[in-house]
């Protein structure tokens, strides 16, 4: 089987290079030379591709030739989040229109940016489009509905905040002040539990479905951030002093039950590689 991946950054190289070591043959993109030696090094076929200029290259073509597609591109890296559903409904109709495969197959990694911030316990079915005052929340909501239009067996990932592995949410508010909301809970996920889940999903062909991709814990903005701070000896992030609300609390209950799956990293106070 073969597997398209775009997107090939913090989360779509080590998934790239999980999947070939599984013997999919997997085919990655890249926005520069360099990256695509370093994916063909890694046993991945590398394509340097930019969109949207890429839909139109003929030596591009081969990239979308694939069974699967995993669609990794976040609104912030299309320098218009307005353009972004639009660029997301073209990139699956040129790979649903390249080879001659049957059963093709989307897996969209969405944000939890597509739920409002309060509203308690929230599953999956609990998305209001109303309810979004963030742009890219709505962006990213259209996204979904698009890609799902093109191609209605599209299974959506919607990630919490990434982190793992260098990468963590405290370097870009450590030693800020006037930061509101310092009772929300955090939704947070852990790389290696990132690519745990989507290599199952890819296993077990979960076909249409849509999932909350979030840790067990939940801990508060402040307490967390201030943590984390400490924990790394950076200045601490400071909190106004704001009343509770009615926040929203994400439900992981069903990627659970369906996988059957056990986080490596539940919760984001227990601070890890």
């Amino acid at each position: 089987m073969t597997i398209t991946v775009l997107g090939c950054g913090w989360l779509g190289f080590p998934l790239a290079q999980r999947l070939a070591g599984r013997n999919y043959r997997v085919k990655g993109s890249a926005r520069s030379e360099k990256k695509v030696k370093l994916l063909i090094q890694n046993s991945i076929d590398g394509y340097r591709i930019e969109l949207p200029d890429s839909f139109q290259d003929e030596s591009a073509e081969p990239f979308w030739n694939s069974e699967i597609l995993f669609l990794n591109i976040p609104p912030s890296g299309t320098g218009n989040p307005e353009s972004y559903p639009g660029l997301m409904e073209r990139a699956v109709r040129t790979f649903m229109e390249s080879g001659d495969q049957e059963n093709k197959w989307v897996i969209f990694a969405s944000s939890t940016s597509v739920y409002s911030d309060t509203g308690g316990l929230t599953r999956e079915e609990d998305v209001v489009s109303e309810t979004l005052a963030d742009l890219r929340g709505q962006m990213m909501l259209r996204a979904e509905l698009v890609v799902r239009g093109v191609q209605k067996e599209a299974t959506i990932l919607r990630f919490g905040g990434l982190y793992g592995y260098g990468r963590h949410p405290i370097y870009s508010l450590s030693g800020r002040t006037g930061l509101k909301d310092p009772q929300k809970p955090v939704h947070l996920i852990h790389q290696k539990d990132c690519l745990n889940i989507i290599t199952k999903v890819v296993e077990k062909q979960l076909k249409g479905e849509t999932y909350n991709l979030i840790s067990d814990g939940h801990p508060p903005k402040k307490t967390f951030y201030q943590h984390a701070a400490k924990f790394y000896n950076l200045p601490l992030p400071q909190f106004l002093d704001e009343p509770e609300k009615d926040y929203r609390i994400l439900s992981n209950r069903k990627i659970k039950e369906q996988l059957g799956y056990t986080f490596t990293y539940p919760n984001p106070m227990d601070l890890t590689p």
